[in-house]
């Protein structure tokens, strides 16, 4: 393939990296209402029970 032009050394960056913006700080959205987190033992039993119905469904349909 051959280039129409060559690329200066900050188009090549924003190829790359893609547009930066001006700002220079991340800005942390937090969400409208506050949402009661639960603890991260009940989210980890739900992920446990969750892994094993995903298991349980894959053995029922291997068989």
């Amino acid at each position: 393939m051959q280039r129409l032009r060559p690329l200066s050394e900050q188009e090549c960056y924003l190829r790359c990296y893609g547009w930066a913006g001006r700002e220079d700080a991340v800005k942390v959205l937090r969400p409208a209402d506050p949402v009661q987190h639960e603890p991260s033992s009940a989210l980890t039993e739900r992920i446990r029970l969750a892994f094993e119905a995903r298991i349980d469904a894959r053995a029922a349909e291997a068989a």
